[in-house]
């Protein structure tokens, strides 16, 4: 099974199908905009304006289920992303990544790299997982992991 079965809404409330980004190496990233890692919006954002050109993508997914750090709707979201940390990498509408009603994306994600000790939950906002141009999950790392620290393994993607 590969994350290009699956489709999310855009912040837009479009239907994307994953699919559009076959080829392409993904970072999946569940974000906050209230949270202490909010700031990695920013190295988010380089590592796509970095690497974009070469067939990869980062692809934000809004989450309210830690601390209540996501409170606002679909277009605060979009308005503070922009705004606050020029986001130019493609976001989607709001998801919850844990318990019964997790985007199925997460569902799939969580199976395919378990967090430490074999978790099948997130922790925290700014969970990231590493996907290749097939579709495979390569990689998970923790939300305190830093976007400029992913540079190796995502030049290996392409």
């Amino acid at each position: 099974m590969s994350v290009h079965q699956f489709s999310a809404a855009t912040i837009d409330g479009q239907e994307q199908a994953l699919a559009d980004y076959e080829g392409q190496a993904l970072l999946i990233v569940n974000t906050a905009s209230k949270c202490g890692f909010t700031p990695q919006y920013e190295g988010l954002e380089a590592l796509y304006q970095q690497y974009k050109d070469r067939g990869f993508a980062v692809l934000g997914f809004p989450c309210d289920q830690f601390g209540h750090q996501e409170p606002g709707d679909e277009n605060e979201i979009k308005n503070f992303c922009s705004l606050t940390y020029n986001v130019s990498f493609p976001m989607f509408a709001k998801v919850e990544v844990n318990g019964d009603q997790a985007h199925p994306l997460y569902q799939h994600l969580k199976r395919e790299k378990p967090g430490v000790l074999g978790s099948k939950g997130i922790k925290w906002n700014f969970t990231k997982f590493l996907v290749d141009g097939e579709g495979q999950v390569i990689k998970r790392y923790a939300p305190t992991d830093k976007p400029q620290s992913l540079t190796q393994d995502i030049e290996a993607l392409l």
